[in-house]
């Protein structure tokens, strides 16, 4: 440890750039996964929505309604159709406004629309659906989330594909910048690396205080940023829990399981944080075999 404080001294604003680029680095990648998670989850939750909800006459008949049902289920673009009758739009309602007695006198559920909550098999088919189904007798009113839903699509598409952009030419830069730096000290090194293989030492034992000085700046970058992310994401904690009040919880699919974003949990945050010490050691450590394996040939 002692050597690797030593070679920081000897080398102060060289191991202050390195430190710096590997901690913009990993605190921008961590804000963006934590981004995407979250875009993702919501996207997540609005397609599992009703995605097309129509509602009915108060006169038409059940028979009328289960008709115009059959026909979408023939379509082949619809993945499912709820029901809702009167009766459970009253319960519904009830429900809503438990807390409002007035407004509970004032409805009974004769004068509630009976509905359909159509789920479509692809975003794309939703104005088709709204569209037949705006022609329909007997209808009421059609809503549909395809304004919401495109939205979400285009902002989560382009946010990824920045991502990527952006995340290559971080990696790019760090690498370069951690390998110059690592190309400096090794010059200033260079009689002492001489010598000791000259006594026979290995080329482990060459390279290791530089990829312990790579582990220590992976580390205390990985840890700095994240603590910085997490108080950016405690200050807004009253402000998503007012935007998201709504919204019980959101999940990331995964391969294998579904990973919880919201509330933020220590979960996520324990995998967010993995994922950044991981990168950032995995980046300092290439950057660091890179120097000494091609120019000190060791």
């Amino acid at each position: 440890m002692n050597e690797i404080l030593t070679s920081i001294r000897r080398t102060p604003y060289q191991s202050l750039a390195a430190f710096l680029i590997l901690f913009f680095t990993l605190f921008l990648s961590t804000a963006m996964f934590i981004s995407l998670s979250f875009l993702y989850g919501l996207l997540g939750y609005v397609e599992t929505r009703p995605q097309v909800t129509v509602y009915f006459q108060t006169n038409i008949p059940q028979n009328e309604i289960f008709k115009i049902r059959d026909k979408l289920t023939n379509s082949d673009k619809v993945e499912s159709i709820k029901y809702v009758s009167k009766e459970e739009a009253y319960k519904i309602y009830k429900e809503l406004n438990k807390d409002n007695p007035l407004l509970l006198e004032m409805v009974t559920s004769d004068i509630l629309p009976a509905s359909l909550e159509i789920f479509a098999k692809k975003p794309e088919y939703l104005p088709e659906l709204a569209d037949f189904l705006k022609k329909e007798p007997g209808v009421d009113e059609v809503n549909f989330q395809k304004d919401i839903l495109d939205r979400l699509l285009v902002l989560t598409d382009i946010l990824r594909k920045t991502t990527i952009v952006f995340f290559g030419f971080l990696i790019f830069l760090a690498v370069l910048v951690l390998t110059t730096t690592t190309l400096f000290k090794i010059a200033l090194k260079k009689e002492e690396i001489e010598l000791l293989k000259l006594l026979g030492a290995s080329n482990f034992y060459i390279k290791k205080p530089f990829l312990l000085e790579a582990f220590l700046f992976g580390t205390t970058a990985a840890v700095g940023s994240f603590v910085i992310i997490l108080g950016i994401l405690f200050s807004l904690k009253p402000f998503f829990d007012s935007y998201l009040k709504d919204i019980t919880q959101l999940n990331l699919p995964l391969y294998f399981t579904q990973l919880t974003v919201w509330p933020v949990n220590l979960t996520f945050l324990s995998i967010a944080f993995l994922l950044s010490l991981v990168f950032g050691i995995g980046i300092a450590f290439l950057a660091t075999l890179l120097a000494t394996q091609k120019y000190l040939k060791i």
